[in-house]
């Protein structure tokens, strides 16, 4: 689905070695120990565009209708995040490479966390009225973390 969209994909891994992706680019974290916050930062650094769409390798079932969209909401903006019932979700959205300085800062002073890394940023949240048109069965940013979460998405 992604090769339909861009010829730019990447693979972020904490160890390279353990990943084997054909021909997909795996690159080690810039930053060993920095968490989805370092791979994000790694993924800004490493990408050869200016806006870069960021997903979790947990979720099933992102579309490329709703990928290209949150990709044009993101066009001006630092970030376009998704927000359903559950909150933000920062590892499904688009980034403008712009802000992997703000991002290194936020991780040299020792905050890690994806979701408040954005303070500051210019985010275009898409909320649940917006996401509704992609996410008709309720599905569309389910995360497959547990054994629990991988029933729910098989049913």
């Amino acid at each position: 689905m992604l090769r339909g969209l861009t010829p730019h994909i990447l693979i972020v891994a904490s160890d390279r070695s353990r990943v084997q992706a054909g021909d997909v680019r795996v690159v080690a974290d810039r930053i060993a120990g920095a968490g989805a916050l370092g791979g994000l930062y790694t993924a800004l650094m490493e990408a050869p565009t200016e806006q870069v769409l960021v997903i979790g390798c947990d979720m099933p079932f992102l579309g490329a209708p709703f990928l290209t969209y949150l990709m044009e909401r993101g066009r001006d903006a630092d970030a376009a995040v998704p927000r359903d019932e559950h909150g933000r979700h920062p590892l499904c959205a688009s980034y403008a490479r712009r802000i992997a300085g703000h991002l290194h800062g936020r991780i040299t002073a020792g905050d890690l966390r994806v979701g408040e890394a954005l303070v500051d940023l210019a985010v275009q949240e898409l909320g649940p009225d917006e996401l509704a048109p992609f996410n008709r069965d309720g599905r569309l940013l389910l995360n497959v973390n547990t054994p629990d979460d991988y029933l729910r998405a098989r049913s």
